[in-house]
């Protein structure tokens, strides 16, 4: 509103704070102005009726007639003053008090003649709707709050369009005495101002006076919305984390739109309440729900407690960078997969390993052997995964979650390299839910909207086939506490879900994928600090699946079907291949396998043996005898069998009957007169089986071994039940005391596979 000459209208401020509102309207955070004002920018027709209704009738009838101002308004409240020595009424329309916002002027009778001459200013350049927009926009309703948008959420907890009759009233006197007449300081006052509004309506016959009869019962309704103890400036934030982010992308004066779910929104941070009180001291926790189809953030919780300075609660957890513990390892066999390195069943290795000296070990600190993709990925074993990403590459798997838009921090002039895939490396919460939507989005991820009217932006991640069999085995992943049956109700559908920690206890994550929502919790403490014995699956996981629980339910199909180029087929371990008529001999375990296409990937090769590329031997036997024959040797009609051969490494966790099947028969008694052929064999020095150990004399201590090996290529791994003692080089003596007495299984396994055991008890 610029002026006219001689007598300029004052520039009038149409600005206003930024607002940034959820999915349906409501305001998360008010940030004030640079005069400290709050408004909510808002047009007639997003007003409700009743409050046009109430404001024009109460302050203005004559205000779609009269020139700006009302000369028979004026003359009452001067005989007024006249007669009474005070102003009673100020005699101003509409038109009048938006002249005083424009321009304030005090109250005398120079004001007032300048009041009404910038009032009839206003009438001759603009509409009456435009005056009167002005006003709803502009008008004072105590404290910093500026407008009828602003003031119906801040007292009622609603849209300006929302208003009913008495609330209506209510909001129309209050311009006249926003201090004396503010809800929730002065509720009395409040209510009989509402009220003489609401007999004045009656009187004039604009509202029915049954209706005004019910709405003078309405209880007041002030504090519904604004002033509870989570307030900056005095007024309510929902996602006040979001909502400071987001602020530096909405202009001044105008109104952003998010794609939060206030309801959701608002349970998140009152659950996180709740959590609190299970978590240590100083510990935050953020939640981060994203509905899949729109790649829509439905709730952006990024602390525990933003007024909690105990909890760093001002700290934004869901876009800090963080180690993702395990989280990666689902990617790692998608990507495998898709490049027909492995299949869901493809035997792995779960056994000491040293990777050109780096030596992962599990969580667990234990070992199972041989397992298949599905296993490794379920029970989140280290040492196969590292197996896998030496095969794919470090710089492939950074390369393929770059282009998935999976962001990754690495330390400084650090390179992708194998700790990745356990932790060694650094993303955000934001990141792995948005690339953990790529398993219900039919391999695609993508940019998270924040606003609703931002486009959908999606990034390949990986093949559908591949995305549907790595959602399909964490799907098939069992509920903690509950019956397998209940990960499968038709509510929420299958749940896909991961957990991960990183080293030291400092990160605890569960990201978890159905068909409507991709879900991730993060929990720790952002200064860094461990937090012993909170790990993913204890502390995050029941956070993450109890929202899950109480999530909308979506019946998108995204994801859901299977791929034509995906089928099942019967696999045989050792060789990984199918299995074949006539070659039974070499199928030691049968598994069935999700494949892609036509191929299926065998077993990767032997990493000590050069000749792996034919892992099935041919040995010549005595049929009479079944034993092995070598040229030389007195048999008639000898015949040939072939051999699956296993890993080496995963010999020592074969089963006796397996290992039979795996490995030569013995030279037939024909052959006795030949030399067999050498061959390097380790061997436990110390200790052989069935050794009894007691106390050693009165001092009360179980017994203590040194043990060393022979026939050892590189280092040796100590395991005593299945759990890894120490790593010594081959000429070190291993040294341990038992602390508790009982059966003992201790094996010695070099780099190369090459082990020996022995079985003892100790005695108390």
């Amino acid at each position: 509103m610029d002026g006219f000459f001689p007598f300029a209208l004052p520039a009038v401020d149409s600005g206003s704070s930024s607002v940034i509102v959820a999915c349906d309207g409501t305001p998360l955070r008010a940030f004030a102005d640079e005069n400290g004002v709050w408004r909510y920018p808002v047009t007639l027709e997003n007003v409700s009726p009743y409050y046009l209704e109430a404001l024009i009738n109460y302050e203005d009838r004559f205000f779609r007639y009269h020139p700006g101002f009302n000369p028979l308004s004026l003359i009452r409240a001067t005989w007024q003053w006249v007669k009474t020595g005070e102003i009673v009424s100020g005699g101003s329309t509409l038109t009048m008090q938006v002249a005083r916002l424009v321009e304030p002027h005090p109250k005398s009778i120079a004001g007032k003649a300048r009041q009404i001459f910038r009032a009839i200013q206003l009438e001759m350049k603009y509409t009456k709707p435009q005056i009167l927009n002005y006003y709803l926009n502009h008008a004072p309703f105590g404290g910093t709050v500026e407008g009828i948008q602003a003031a119906a959420f801040t007292y009622l907890g609603k849209s300006a369009m929302e208003l009913s009759r008495a609330e209506a009233a209510l909001l129309a006197v209050l311009p006249q005495a926003p201090t004396r007449f503010r809800p929730d300081l002065h509720p009395a006052a409040a209510q009989s101002a509402r009220n003489k509004v609401l007999h004045r309506l009656a009187n004039l016959g604009i509202w029915p006076e049954k209706l005004v009869a019910e709405a003078e019962t309405e209880p007041l309704g002030g504090n519904q919305y604004g002033y509870s103890h989570n307030t900056t400036d005095g007024f309510s934030m929902t996602a006040p984390i979001l909502a400071r982010r987001l602020k530096k992308r909405v202009k001044p004066g105008y109104v952003r739109r998010t794609t939060i779910d206030p309801m959701l929104q608002q349970d998140l941070e009152q659950r996180l309440a709740a959590f609190a009180a299970e978590l240590p001291e100083r510990t935050s926790m953020a939640i981060l729900v994203v509905e899949n189809k729109y790649l829509a953030i439905r709730a952006y919780v990024g602390s525990i407690d933003f007024f909690d300075n105990r909890r760093f609660g001002h700290v934004d957890m869901v876009e800090a960078i963080r180690s993702p513990g395990s989280t990666l390892k689902p990617f790692l066999y998608g990507f495998a997969m898709e490049d027909g390195l492995i299949h869901s069943e493809s035997l792995l290795t779960d056994a000491p390993i040293s990777f050109e000296g780096y030596h992962p070990e599990n969580f667990s600190g234990k070992f199972m052997g041989p397992v298949s993709v599905s296993q490794a990925l379920q029970k989140s074993l280290n040492i196969p995964a590292v197996q896998v990403l030496d095969w794919l590459s470090p710089e492939v798997f950074a390369a393929r979650l770059h282009q998935g838009g999976l962001q990754l921090k690495f330390p400084e002039s650090g390179r992708p390299n194998l700790s990745m895939i356990l932790g060694g490396v650094g993303t955000s919460l934001e990141s792995l839910v948005a690339a953990y939507s790529a398993f219900a989005r039919k391999g695609l991820s993508g940019n998270l909207r924040f606003f609703e009217d931002a486009p959908v932006e999606n990034r390949y991640m990986m093949s559908e086939a591949a995305a549907w069999i790595i959602r399909h085995i964490l799907e098939n992943n069992s509920r903690p506490g509950y019956d397998s049956r209940y990960t499968q109700l038709p509510a929420y559908g299958n749940i896909a879900w991961k957990t991960g920690t990183s080293y030291g206890f400092r990160d605890a994550w569960a990201i978890g994928v159905n068909n409507g929502y991709t879900l991730g919790v993060w929990v720790g403490r952002p200064d860094g600090t461990p937090v012993p014995g909170h790990y993913g699956a204890i502390t995050a996981l029941p956070v993450m699946l109890a929202v899950f629980d109480t999530l909308p339910v979506k019946t998108s199909a995204m994801g859901t079907k299977r791929p034509e180029n995906v089928h099942r087929e019967d696999i045989c371990w050792p060789l990984g291949t199918s299995l074949k008529c006539g070659m039974e001999s070499l199928c030691h375990v049968k598994k069935t396998a999700w494949i892609i296409g036509d191929h299926i990937p065998p077993t990767f090769p032997d990493r000590c043996l050069t000749n792996w590329e034919n892992p099935v031997v041919t040995v010549t036997i005595n049929p009479d005898t079944g034993k092995r024959v070598v040229p030389g040797c007195d048999v008639e009609n000898p015949q040939k069998i072939m051999i699956a051969r296993w890993p080496m490494m995963l010999e020592a966790w074969l089963t006796p009957d397996i290992r039979k099947k795996a490995i030569a028969p013995p030279l037939d008694p024909s052959c006795k007169s030949l030399t067999p052929p050498g061959n390097q064999t380790l061997k436990i020095s110390g200790l052989s089986s069935g050794t009894i150990l007691r106390k050693a004399g009165n001092t009360g201590n179980l017994p203590r071994i040194n043990l060393s090996v022979q026939g050892a290529i590189g280092d040796i791994f100590w395991i005593i039940n299945g759990e890894l003692i120490q790593k010594t080089d081959p000429a070190q003596i291993f040294a341990n005391r038992f602390e508790t007495p009982g059966n003992y299984e201790i094996t010695a396994l070099d780099t190369c596979g090459n082990y020996d055991c022995v079985k003892i008890c100790v005695m108390d």
